[in-house]
């Protein structure tokens, strides 16, 4: 079956389009214009495309139709780190990884079983909407309480647990037949910069970076990860050239010391990290990089090869490596078959491994459980657009904004503190004044609780406070759990998995 697709490969256009996974926007396809526009990528050979938002069954349609019109198959990538939920509507929003790690204990049977059902759903509502490469699982150290953009995407500030999860992810996606992706090689966990807006500094030894770092991405090859996802990331340690430029990272390391010999990605080229530098996808090519990711504009990438090749500057015997292995994989994926989808099973395995995960960080003063409402000031902190419209308001008469609060006359105020990761955001906790602000009425209040929705080390600003409360999303299954607990109509079962330094 690979000859077969080689042969389609018949001019050079069309290996380099082979090369190139291109943005599709699922909210578009209702448009015909844009339909031509992906379609004609299609004809003239694209590698696939890394799928953004969309209705399931609208989704579903337009990728059965990309794929009978291509020649060879397509990878159809998408960022699902919290389930197809995250970017299809009507599919499950599963937890988020470190909300993962913080409901399953590794060392129960019981909850590894757990685990494993949840990314066998992801993986089958994967296979269900066309999507056969995931871009999971994150394989970070999240060593830097202030990073902005892995955060609670990672599983662990421990580099045994990520390797751990990781590989169970691994194994599930592998077995379903998809293509599962460890990112961001070397490691995008200690720093406190975002890749999409500037190029993060690693200054970690070289020693430091292999015991910690990249330590779970040996796990993830030897588990049998089918590719591996460049991070754009400054290793002076080991190389000048930023991460995803580097033949000392990609083809020394990960593919020779190492010995990955899967698929190799590049981070999203439209990322401000490499915004300095020039011949990107010539450089990536060079550096070792298989397959470039969501370039600007898929045609400009391909005429900058061209030229790169009519200089010499890249040689045609690179190319045809690559495509060797991008065939191998693809002969693999068009057999994968779609299985039936139990929506409202996951829905429930989403929403138990939920309330697993909402973690009792401190406990002092026995506040809980909170069976009078009419006890309790809520106080709403962080991004208001997470909370405008929060089930918490539903449940506690009185409900305030942290910058339209003076005073807390009720018995006990509960601060309910909303943040994201998200690209381009630039923090992933809240500012310093809303911070010093809900220190001071934690200090004028009589008794204090404070949950936070989103990043658990916010929390470790607020040690005064005499209850802390982890939960590690925005959403209304989070808040449910939540609000749960407090009532201890369900026990905190979470644990930590993250370092915050406040004793119990």
């Amino acid at each position: 079956m690979e000859i077969n697709f080689i042969s389609h490969l018949n001019s050079l256009e069309k290996k380099l389009y082979q090369l190139i996974i291109s943005r599709l926007d699922g909210d578009k396809v209702a448009s015909k214009e844009y339909q031509e526009k992906i379609i004609e990528l299609v004809k003239k050979g694209i590698g696939g495309f890394i799928l953004f938002g969309g209705r399931k069954y609208k989704i579903k349609d337009f990728i059965d139709k990309i794929q009978s019109v291509s020649e060879i198959p397509l990878f159809i990538a998408s960022d699902i780190e919290r389930g197809v939920g995250q970017q299809i509507k009507n599919t499950t929003i599963f937890p988020c990884q470190m909300a993962m790690a913080a409901a399953i204990n590794k060392n129960n049977p019981e909850d590894v079983s757990l685990l494993r059902s949840a990314v066998k759903a992801i993986a089958d509502e994967s296979k269900d909407v066309g999507i056969n490469m995931p871009l999971i699982p994150v394989l970070d150290v999240n060593q830097n309480p202030d990073n902005p953009i892995i955060c609670t995407r990672a599983f662990s500030d421990n580099p045994v647990d990520v390797a751990w999860f990781g590989s169970e992810y691994i194994k599930i996606l592998e077995e379903s037949g998809l293509i599962s992706c460890a990112k961001h090689f070397p490691g995008h966990g200690d720093t406190a910069i975002d890749s999409h807006i500037s190029l993060p500094v690693i200054t970690k030894s070289r020693r430091d970076l292999m015991t910690t770092d990249i330590m779970p991405f040996v796990e993830a090859i030897n588990t049998g990860a089918s590719s591996i996802m460049i991070g754009h990331l400054s290793v002076p340690s080991v190389d000048s050239k930023p991460a995803s430029l580097s033949k000392m990272i990609i083809t020394d390391l990960l593919r020779k010391e190492l010995g990955f010999n899967g698929l190799i990605l590049s981070d999203a080229l439209n990322m401000d990290a490499l915004r300095n530098f020039e011949n990107i996808p010539t450089e990536c090519i060079n550096s070792g990089v298989d397959v470039l990711l969501h370039p600007v504009d898929a045609d400009l990438t391909v005429k900058e090869l061209i030229s790169a090749l009519n200089k010499n500057k890249i040689k045609e015997e690179q190319i045809d490596a690559v495509i060797g292995r991008v065939v191998k994989i693809k002969a693999r994926i068009q057999y994968v078959k779609k299985t039936a989808v139990a929506h409202k099973q996951h829905v429930k395995l989403s929403e138990h491994i939920t309330e697993m995960s909402i973690t009792l960080v401190k406990d002092k003063k026995g506040l809980l459980p909170i069976s009078d409402p009419s006890r309790i000031h809520v106080v709403f902190a962080g991004d208001r657009r997470l909370y405008k419209s929060s089930l918490l308001k539903n449940y506690f008469e009185k409900a305030t904004e942290v910058f339209n609060t003076d005073d807390i006359e009720s018995e006990i105020a509960v601060f309910a503190l909303f943040t994201s990761v998200a690209a381009w955001k630039g923090s992933s906790g809240i500012d310093n004044e809303e911070s010093h602000h809900i220190s001071e009425l934690i200090r004028k209040a009589k008794n204090s609780i404070v949950i936070s929705f989103g990043s658990p080390y916010v929390l470790r600003h607020f040690k005064e406070a005499d209850v802390l409360i982890a939960a590690y999303e925005t959403t209304e299954q989070a808040q449910s759990a939540v609000l749960k607990g407090v009532k201890r109509e369900i026990d905190f079962k979470g644990h930590l998995p993250v370092k915050l330094n406040i004793k119990p």
